[in-house]
């Protein structure tokens, strides 16, 4: 794929899309061999919707091919990679894995900044991290939703505060896609965007439960109070005729 694997995980591809096994004993390993790498790496949570997008020329799919962690949040992924004879990934809830990344971080005792959202809900989202997290140095921060001509200034902010970890909410344009834009401009460390993350730290959404991540009934309970959402079931049904079609081919 043209990117260097670090820390003795395994790459598949699903669909002509790489995804990264990584198991919860690995991801310590993992994340120190990519911040001794003196790389700049991005983390990318992968969704069912966001692999039928890599699978393009997208914007997205460069972000994806060139990611150094490519960590699946799907189930589907899962069923997918099992069905077609590769190996099952590991799928992780985002605010979790976040809060692991995060722990790793204060173990080591390497560095954070923040950028996204509000700036009270940035001020919140800092405390809340700062309370939670004494041992990482939070090295800055900057609010989302600034005006264009801004965004000059917040990747400078960021490069001469150096982190560990750039890790971006809601409110910076591009979402993952803003790293690859703008990644030759930044030192090197890890890059991670989570938008529901910086929601549940800042109070504004209230984690999930494990039982509800597990199980997918969250998704139903989803479609039950936003009704238009049932138009997701044709990105699932395109999935399902990709998988078969690969199998095919491979038979």
């Amino acid at each position: 794929m043209g990117v260097k694997l670090v820390g003795g995980r395994k790459r598949i591809s699903l669909l002509n899309v790489p995804v990264d096994i990584v198991s919860e004993d690995q991801l310590e390993d993992v994340i120190s061999d990519l911040l001794l790498d003196k790389g700049r790496h991005q983390i990318v949570f992968l969704t069912l919707r966001g692999l039928l997008k890599a699978r393009g020329n997208s914007e997205y799919a460069e972000t994806v091919r060139k990611a150094s962690l490519i960590i699946p949040i799907s189930k589907r992924i899962q069923k997918g990679a099992k069905f077609l004879g590769r190996t099952e990934p590991v799928r992780y809830m985002p605010f979790d894995f976040a809060i692991k990344l995060l722990g790793i971080l204060e173990k080591h005792h390497h560095s954070l900044y923040l950028a996204g959202l509000k700036p009270a809900e940035l001020q919140i989202t800092t405390n809340n991290l700062r309370d939670s997290f004494p041992g990482i140095g939070i090295v800055g921060r900057y609010a989302g939703y600034f005006k264009k001509e801004a965004e000059e200034n917040m990747v400078l902010a960021i490069k001469k505060a150096s982190p560990s970890l750039l890790f971006v909410g809601n409110g910076v344009p591009g979402r993952s896609n803003w790293f690859s834009r703008n990644m030759k401009n930044l030192n090197p460390g890890l890059f991670l965007w989570c938008g529901n993350c910086f929601d549940i730290f800042s109070g504004k959404k209230r984690k999930m439960s494990k039982k509800s991540w597990e199980s997918g009934s969250f998704a139903v309970w989803d479609v039950l109070r936003k009704p238009w959402k049932i138009i997701m079931i044709f990105p699932h049904i395109y999935y399902l005729l990709l998988l078969l079609i690969f199998k095919i081919r491979k038979l």
